[in-house]
């Protein structure tokens, strides 16, 4: 799941970037609702979140400038705790959620974990495929019984192909979705990951969950 987070206060920004990759998100950040635009125009996202009060451009004005160019991406706003009018306004310029600040990350985390089951087919905290099931609010992966343990970014590529249950996922879709613009790796780290996923997922069980497509990418399904 990639996020991109708009809030001129650099050092929450900086903190809740960190943090949120930590958790496995692909996470970049801006400053101002006018380079979430330029954002916006160079990769897809899952989730933004914008700081209403924002210079050059403030999180409102981003808010209507997206919904003007069609994009549905879902959208939380940071809101002042006493600002009522802004909420409003808000949610009917098309946001689908609202956080008041200061606010714990933990209500974050859920608040994200909710609009990604909103804004999925999969409305239940807990993905299946086969015998494996991964409940998303714990991180918990279980096959057969068995717990499998996962780095953040194993996981969350695990989600994805989950998410995306029977589609075929390119690199390109798989890396743009799990990875920011920040990262430095190389160009066949999703193939790295996959090879990760495999060995915990799959190779120790009898039948196999993530195949390769030749020439198209990766898919999760059941045989």
């Amino acid at each position: 799941m990639r996020i991109l987070i708009a809030e001129d206060e650099k050092d929450l920004r900086e903190v809740t970037v960190k943090r949120l990759k930590a958790e496995g998100f692909g996470v970049d950040g801006c400053e101002d609702g006018k380079e979430a635009l330029e954002y916006l125009g160079a990769a897809d996202y899952n989730l933004v979140i914008l700081d209403i009060m924002m210079p050059r451009m403030d999180g409102l004005t981003a808010l209507k400038k997206i919904r003007q160019m069609g994009n549905p991406v879902p959208v939380l706003l940071l809101t002042a705790k006493d600002a009522v009018a802004d909420r409003v306004a808000g949610l009917d310029a098309g946001a689908d959620d609202y956080l008041t600040k200061p606010y714990a990350f933990e209500e974050l985390l859920a608040r994200i974990r909710a609009l990604a089951r909103r804004n999925s087919t999969e409305k239940s905290d807990i993905l299946t495929a086969g015998s494996l099931s991964v409940e998303l609010s714990s991180k918990r992966v279980m096959r057969e019984g068995q717990e499998i343990l996962l780095s953040a970014k194993e996981f969350a590529l695990l989600e994805t192909l989950l998410r995306h249950k029977g589609q075929v996922l390119s690199r390109a879709q798989l890396e743009n979705q799990v990875w920011d613009f920040g990262f430095e790796g190389g160009s066949n780290i999703v193939d790295v990951y996959i090879r990760y996923l495999r060995r915990k997922v799959d190779d120790p069980f009898e039948k196999k969950l993530i195949h390769t497509i030749r020439g198209a990418g990766y898919v999760l399904r059941e045989e």
